[in-house]
Order: C-alpha cells, then structure tokens, then sequence
C-alpha cells in the first residue's frame, strides 16, 4: 500500500501527519510511504529524521497585513501557488498512491485537492477547535473528514462525511509515573508545576512566570517548578532570575531554554501553564492535567483561543486571554489550586474525561474506508 501525507509549516500539522503514518504502519508494516512538503520548513527536518521520504513542493501563504515586505511575500506566493498543481500531479503520479491524507497547512491544500481530483481516495485531519482556511475547503472535495473535537464540525459545511478521532499523543508520555517521573527530577512529592511557551517561548508566560517563581520561592512554600522560556527569553529570563536570587537548578526548580524530556515534566505536573495548541491540549486531556491556558492572539483564526475554550467549558482548564493576564491574577490562581487539592483533581478528572482513549482504533478505521473505496 502507497500512502501519500500532505501537511507541514508547523509541527501542528507535521507531528499528526508522522502519527497517522505510524498508525497506519502498524497495520500494514510494508506500507509505503512519501511526505508532500516545503523544502523550507519543519516538515524539512522532521519528515527525514522520522525515517520518511519527503517530495519537495514550494507553498506560501498570503500574508494579511500590508507592507512592502508583505507585497513581495504574496507575489512569490503567486508564483508558486499557479506552479502547485503542476507539481502536485507529478508527485503523485510518479508515486501512484492507493491513499492521500492532509493534516492542514497551505502545503496541503494543492496536493489533496489534485488526489481528489485524480479520483484518490483523500482524508484530512483538523487538529483545532477552530478548523483552518485549508482544510475548510478541501472538506468539500476529499472522501471523509477527520476531526481532533465535536466543535470543529458547526465550522464546516454540512454534510460531510466525517468521524471524531482525537489527536493522537505520543506513547512515551505513558511510560513514567508521576512518582518515577519526580523522582527522575530530583523533585519530592510536593504540588509541582509545569510552564512553558513552546519551543520559541512566549514574553507573557515568561512575564507572569517569573513572578509566580519570586512568589513561592520567597515564600519557602513547598512547590516544584520546571519553566521552559524558550528562545525569545534567553536574553532576559536568566538576567531576571539572577535579578530575583532564583537558581536556575535546585531542589525545587528547574528553569531552562528548551524542555527536551517532556514526557517525564507532563508525568510529574501536577499543573500546567501554556499556550494552547493542539498537541499540548491533547496530552493535557490524555494524562488528566489541570491546567491555565493562555492561548495566543497571532494566530489564524484566533484558534486557540477556541481550542482552550473547549477544555475550560468543560471545567478541565482556567483560560486567560493574553490581553487580561495580570502577575497578581496568576498568583491568586496558582494559589487558590495550591489550597484547594480538590478543585484541582476535579480539573484533572475533567479533563480525564475529554480525552478519547481509542484515537488510534478510530484513524485507523478511516483509513480502512478509504483502502475499501480505492478497491
């Protein structure tokens, strides 16, 4: 079987992408495989370190805002935009694959839309609450839709055919306890809490964490703390933790750029302060973690935003708009979590309770209907 994967510009789209490929793989171990991707970004790297072939296709998206710099962009975005379909149908002609799938980002859009059109049997995957512009037009031409939550489905046009997967999460997440995980750490089994922006960091949790840090420190309460600041805080999140008297490593706190061992951070969490992407959403609601979300206004769609509005109507999460973050509000959240243990394990529960345990069982039953219609 030839499976053909189509998404990339963000490891939101990427990481989806690699799951279903190995979702698929251990069904059908022999299964070929090729990434459509732009050369230029993540998919670049993380498409051949997973062991996978990508097809280079030039793809750029419109930007919105206009500047001189922008002007540019949207011209080469042209360009490349009337060469994709050529590019598209070479790709899959020369691959000839059973089945085509896009997990969303403008790379997506020419290369399922061409399968489609050349009679492939066609999925995508929307990871968000609040589906993007590329996948809201192609549910209109692929053969069935894939959705992370229920909530992205008023999103698209009625009567598609689509089915409620789930994100799928990572399966070293699983494999610690939160007593080997802290244990791991260096960490006691005091209430431990996890922050983090992402891989580039993020200026207001950085804002705000430095504060709750000065906080408990000062205090001498008995709290844990790994903060990642990411790459925008490297020049200021040391200065400020020398400034405040906090080491960077102690018995009680771990600060660094970059979080690479996250699954034994998750494990021993006992609450999280993020953004609010896909995958970080879908691992919170995999291992049942409380969390205070602060979703990031840049975005397209303001989607996650949505996405942390799914977990805090259930009651599994606190959302602070960025704009209404105060270090004062922070403080008083952490602390009324810190004294009422019981509010926070019925967070935990809540968010228990959204996750979807057979998101494997149910991509993979996808697949099966589109392997079905390409014979």
């Amino acid at each position: 079987m030839k499976v053909l994967l189509a998404g990339g510009g963000t490891g939101g789209h990427i990481n989806p992408a690699l799951a279903i490929a190995g979702i698929i793989r251990e069904h059908v171990p022999d299964a070929e495989f090729l990434f459509a991707g732009t050369p230029n970004h993540m998919e670049a790297t993380l498409v051949p370190k997973a062991g996978y072939r990508l097809a280079p296709i030039r793809v750029e998206g419109f930007q919105r805002k206009l500047t001189l710099e922008n002007i540019g962009r949207n011209a080469r975005a042209v360009h490349y935009l009337a060469h994709s379909g050529r590019r598209s149908r070479q790709i899959i002609r020369e691959f000839q694959p059973d089945i085509a799938i896009g997990t969303g980002g403008y790379v997506a859009g020419p290369v399922i839309r061409m399968a489609a059109k050349l009679g492939i049997p066609t999925a995508i995957h929307e990871q968000n609450a609040y589906p993007g512009v590329t996948n809201k037009i192609l549910a209109k031409e692929v053969s069935h839709v894939m959705l992370t939550v229920e909530e992205a489905l008023k999103y698209f046009q009625e009567g598609i055919s689509y089915t409620v997967t789930g994100l799928p999460v990572r399966a070293e997440l699983f494999r610690k306890t939160r007593e080997q995980a802290r244990a791991e750490l260096g960490f006691d089994d005091a209430f431990t809490i996890l922050s983090f922006g992402g891989s580039l960091g993020a200026g207001a949790i950085n804002n705000t964490m430095a504060e709750v840090l000065r906080w408990h420190t000062s205090k001498g309460l008995p709290v844990n703390h790994i903060h990642g600041y990411g790459g925008m805080g490297r020049d200021t999140f040391p200065q400020k933790m020398q400034e405040y008297g906090i080491e960077m490593r102690s018995k009680r706190v771990r600060i660094t750029e970059y979080i690479n061992d996250m699954d034994t951070c998750m494990a021993a969490a006992d609450l999280v302060v993020c953004r609010s992407g896909a995958n970080a959403l879908a691992e919170l609601e995999a291992l049942g973690k409380p969390s205070i979300l602060i979703p990031s206004p840049v975005v397209a769609g303001n989607h996650q935003y949505h996405n942390a509005m799914v977990l805090g109507n259930a009651g599994a999460a606190q959302v602070i708009e960025q704009k209404d973050v105060t270090n004062e509000d922070m403080i008083a959240r952490i602390e009324a979590l810190y004294e009422d243990r019981d509010a926070l394990q019925s967070m935990a529960r809540n968010a228990a309770a959204l996750a979807v345990p057979d998101t494997d069982d149910r991509i993979w039953s996808v697949i099966e209907k589109l392997i079905s219609m390409k014979k």
